[in-house]
């Protein structure tokens, strides 16, 4: 038996030498095709997995996560005084998302153009969860953006893409938006405490693309289950129900004229002080109605009309007293 190939016979007299099979990358059927890496450097790669920071003095010295340094020709780098106290995390926010496309097109668009997340979590009921840009890294997902006194939030913040197809709207502008899977939410909650947990993120910094630019986003939208997140997994923010039913009565028993520009320009002041970007205006202009709508989205999903009424009101002043800016 002759065994031929494009560029080479073997003779009969001759058995032919098994070969190793190549080794076969497994990657998911739909993702993009995976790039050639660079052989490992000999030197093994230091990576803390034990975090002793103290987030009462904001001591973030030694954590998880891998130790980049500088390897200067000719020198050695001595971690003789490593670490120094004065220092603490990039990773301030956790910030959702969703991709308003399918799973193959969200790998294609967030792997192969300018956009990215650290995490994307796709439709798929399995334990597999991609990871397209490391931690340490800051990824594109935010935009122009900002909580409370701080900004550009790409740059202190891990973000988390879901797959899920967003809304759609009709002639009249009416949005339907979508539900996320069970299987889905667990993958994310599960995800989202590991990340609060070992970066220390305050229940604060926990938010949707539409609370950090609510003047452009929607995402996670109003299906999102933050309550679930709060209540099951102890993250995020939520209001306390008695404190909120207690200043809703009160909000009945008062002669709310919204129509006054000091009571408007006094609830722009309370979102704001919550963490919205919003500008002081005295109007029931439409960034005021878009913050408004994005507030709801989070916390009143039932109703997202970006109108205020006592329930809305009441739940910010509640969200207000339980974590004040500081």
């Amino acid at each position: 038996m002759v065994l031929a190939s494009c560029a080479t016979q073997t003779p009969k007299t001759k058995a032919p030498v098994p070969q190793p099979k190549p080794k076969v990358e497994k990657v998911h059927p739909t993702a993009p095709p995976v790039a050639k890496q660079p052989a490992p450097n000999s030197a093994k790669p230091e990576y803390y997995n034990v975090n002793i920071a103290d987030a009462a003095k904001n001591d973030n010295t030694i954590s998880y996560g891998s130790l980049v340094a500088a390897n200067p020709q000719g020198y050695v780098i001595s971690r003789t005084y490593f670490p120094a106290i004065g220092q603490n995390f990039r990773q301030r926010y956790l910030i959702l998302h969703y991709t308003a496309l399918d799973d193959d097109k969200s790998l294609t668009v967030l792997t192969q153009q300018s956009v990215s997340a650290h995490y994307l979590v796709g439709t798929q009921d399995d334990n597999e969860i991609y990871q397209l840009v490391d931690e340490n890294k800051r990824a594109y997902h935010a935009g122009i953006s900002s909580w409370r006194k701080d900004a550009q939030l790409n740059d202190t913040s891990i973000g988390i893409e879901i797959v899920n197809r967003g809304y759609t709207a009709d002639a009249a502008g009416n949005r339907t938006f979508y539900a996320y899977p069970e299987h889905q939410f667990r993958k994310v909650a599960a995800l989202a405490k590991d990340i609060v947990t070992r970066y220390m993120i305050p229940p604060t910094n926990v938010l949707g693309h539409s609370d950090v630019a609510p003047t452009r986003k929607q995402d996670p939208g109003p299906f999102f289950p933050w309550k679930r997140l709060y209540d099951e997994y102890g993250i995020g923010m939520w209001y306390d129900d008695d404190v909120k039913t207690q200043l809703q009565e009160q909000l009945l028993n008062f002669d709310l004229d919204k129509t006054q520009p000091t009571f408007i320009t006094n609830f722009q002041q309370q979102l704001a002080s919550f963490g919205y970007d919003l500008r002081s205006t005295g109007l029931w202009d439409t960034p005021t109605r878009k913050t408004i709508e994005a507030f709801q989205y989070h916390f009143r999903p039932q109703l997202a009309d970006g109108n205020l009424d006592a329930e809305t009101y009441a739940i910010l002043l509640a969200l207000l007293q339980k974590y004040p800016a500081k």
